[in-house]
């Protein structure tokens, strides 16, 4: 069993890019916990319509039946504005508490600037430090972000991971359909059919019917480290568990 945290810069891009990834491995009885790392604040988001996402989030969640939810107050649409250590000490604690094994993170790439600092935050919290950091990092794709970069500007999404989720597509849309507020009609790059063609192609890329695709950041393959000699012993080993 492994131990997953997905980090969502804002209400929605959990399911958006790692839905049925998420419903896969809680299928395999692994623990899986999202982030959610912005909330709307005045002037720019009313809290009206503030409130009726974060239900909406809640609702997500529990129709997921996550292992664990945790929502930040940092400011949604104003991410760069915060300073690096406050955003990396808020994602920092959650790391501490989850301690994962593998992390989803938005793609460095994204058009939208909080996606990005996410995604640094991110990385700052999984550093290999004091014997313990993920094993795996995956980067997902969020529609109408991951798609609407620049490059050669930025860098483009190119997945290497491919994760059939074939049998979990209908759950996957059911729940991006209970963020009523956010789903717009065809051929919005929110809509149910934009998210379903896209698990189609990313499926038939890899000979699968659907599928989530991905960028590997990082992946540590467990192996032995050779500890120093005591005085007149010989060399001993052990099992690195990052």
């Amino acid at each position: 069993m492994s131990t997953v945290l997905v980090l969502a810069p804002h209400p929605d891009d959990e399911v958006l890019g790692v839905g049925g990834t998420i419903l896969r491995h809680l299928a395999r009885n692994d623990t899986v916990h999202v982030v959610v790392c912005t909330r709307g604040r005045l002037p720019r988001f009313p809290p009206e319509q503030v409130e009726i996402v974060q239900t909406e989030a809640r609702k997500v969640h529990g129709f997921l039946s996550l292992t664990g939810s945790h929502f930040l107050d940092l400011p949604a649409a104003e991410l760069d504005t915060v300073p690096s250590a406050d955003v990396n000490d808020a994602l920092g604690r959650v790391f501490q508490t989850v301690k994962p094994d593998t992390v989803y993170l938005p793609h460095v790439g994204d058009l939208h600037r909080d996606h990005q600092v996410v995604f640094g935050a991110g990385m700052v919290c999984s550093r290999p430090t004091e014997g313990r950091c993920p094993r795996r990092i995956l980067a997902y794709e969020t529609v109408s972000e991951s798609d609407w970069n620049v490059p050669p500007l930025t860098p483009a999404f190119v997945p290497n991971v491919f994760i059939e989720i074939t049998e979990h597509i209908s759950r996957k849309l059911t729940a991006c359909s209970m963020y009523a507020s956010q789903v717009r009609p065809a051929p919005d790059h929110r809509s149910i059919e934009s998210l379903r063609a896209l698990s189609v192609m990313r499926g038939h890329t890899v000979g699968v019917p659907h599928a989530e695709a991905f960028m590997l950041i990082r992946e540590i393959l467990v192996g032995q480290v050779v500890l120093p000699a005591t005085s007149g012993g010989s060399p001993a080993t052990r099992e690195w568990q990052p």
